[in-house]
């Protein structure tokens, strides 16, 4: 079985190889294809990723993918990245994020014991669910539009999933991947995985820290953007509509104090 693994890169020159060795070392042994989107990097990323294959050791079960295109933002990227997947299996991973050493082993026994997920994510540092009896939870879109299970370095989903929903939306700059995750779970069965299954970002905040997340004020838009589109596709009612506005907002300006207080 081949996995495809698509990781935008942008000025990541820092973290960009400690992602792929995260991949190379997975104590589950298949066909990884990574495909590395550079996203008109203006640091070394390039060169440094190409100076790693170079000294990389042939290997017909892990083969690195570098593809260098002007700068177009994240959905562009990991679009990129699915057009040129070949998987039965596509995962996701961030440039500053990094796998732990059997994320994918667990994954997998996850997958083959429950044949009805079709897409998988999981927790990280932060992000657990503490005193709940079972470890899977069935993530439902009216669940979605409250809170969001899914960080992109942690899922797994299968290729089917891709042919049918497609790609991401290159308008939406911001919480483009709820828009995507809204859409699949709208369709497929979705599942969180409720362990630790990466190092995220050295264990920042998930916000008001840096790249995209920093913005919390276009973040808050682009929720906003993503309830509305929930709604007007029926996949929601009014009064789930209104409440989880309601909800978002008031998250937003619990973060905002936060970040406030951060900076004091």
């Amino acid at each position: 079985m081949r996995i495809s693994v698509i990781i935008p890169m942008y000025n990541a020159q820092e973290t960009i190889i400690r992602a792929i060795e995260s991949i190379r070392n997975q104590s589950y042994r298949t066909n990884y294809e990574v495909i590395v989107i550079n996203d008109g990097s203006r640091d070394n990323s390039q060169e440094i990723v190409e100076e790693y294959l170079k000294k990389l050791e042939v290997d017909n079960s892990f083969i690195v993918k570098l593809i260098n295109q002007l700068n177009g933002g994240v959905s562009k990227a990991r679009n990129t990245g699915l057009s040129l997947s070949s998987g039965e299996l596509i995962a996701f991973l961030d440039s500053d994020d990094a796998w732990i050493l059997n994320k994918i082993e667990v994954q997998m026994k996850c997958l083959n014991k429950n044949s009805e997920i079709d897409f998988l994510g999981g927790g990280f540092e932060g992000f657990i669910f503490k005193g709940i009896s079972n470890n899977l939870i069935n993530v439902k879109l009216k669940m979605l539009i409250f809170k969001n299970y899914f960080q992109p370095s942690t899922v797994i989903m299968k290729r089917k999933v891709f042919d049918s929903i497609g790609y991401f939306d290159e308008n939406q700059k911001y919480a483009e991947e709820g828009n995507y995750f809204f859409r699949v779970s709208n369709l497929f069965n979705c599942y969180f995985l409720n362990e630790k299954l990466i190092i995220y970002g050295d264990g920042k905040s998930g916000f008001g820290v840096s790249g995209l997340s920093a913005n919390l004020r276009e973040m808050e838009r682009g929720e906003l953007k993503n309830l509305k589109f929930a709604f007007k596709n029926g996949w929601i009612n009014i009064l789930e509509y209104i409440s989880s506005v309601i909800y978002s907002v008031l998250k937003y300006f619990r973060r905002i104090l936060i970040v406030k207080v951060k900076n004091i």
